[in-house]
């Protein structure tokens, strides 16, 4: 097991872009996502998760404990096909699968992860990790911010993953 590190990331929503224009970015690179919670014990979140880009799936195992609306403690390892196999038995109940496409693509020295939802056609999801709390954030005039939402818990995945609200409509 590896040990945790500090994640530091800010969130937005998002108009949801077409897949074109984000394809349109230089060095864009899109990704399949299922994102699985297990159980955990109250206040660590866990997941294993198979992404697949380029044909490629590569699973991993990320356990995270929440410091404050930006930062984490997290620790992830990746998985062999029959470790992630084996570690769906411990799904949490209570959540579903998630199913996403990522695409991560750089701009002014940061790395824009956008997920897109199959339940939201209007909206999507911007992430950016930081290196510190105070670090500046630089967002491409392509994409439209409907609202920051870092911190807020109904846009985690692990919240999404137990219920899906509607779509914003500002």
């Amino acid at each position: 097991m590896s040990a945790a590190k500090p994640e530091i990331e800010r969130k937005w929503l998002i108009d949801r872009p077409s897949e074109a224009l984000l394809a349109a970015q230089p060095d864009a690179a899109p990704s399949q996502i299922v994102q699985t919670y297990l159980l955990a014990e109250q206040g660590l979140s866990r997941r294993i998760r198979a992404r697949t880009a380029d044909g490629i799936t590569v699973c991993t195992r990320t356990t995270k404990r929440r410091i404050d609306a930006m930062t984490a403690d997290e620790d992830e390892a990746i998985l062999s096909a029959d470790e992630y196999r084996a570690l769906l038995a411990q799904a949490d109940p209570a959540c579903r699968p998630i199913e996403k496409t990522r695409w991560c693509i750089p701009y002014a020295g940061q790395l824009l992860e956008i997920d897109l939802y199959p339940f939201w056609p209007h909206q999507a999801v911007l992430e950016i990790e930081l290196p510190s709390p105070d670090a500046a954030v630089c967002l491409p005039p392509w994409l439209t911010v409907r609202r920051e939402v870092t911190g807020n818990r109904i846009y985690s995945n692990h919240s999404l993953s137990r219920a899906i609200p509607n779509e914003d409509d500002e």
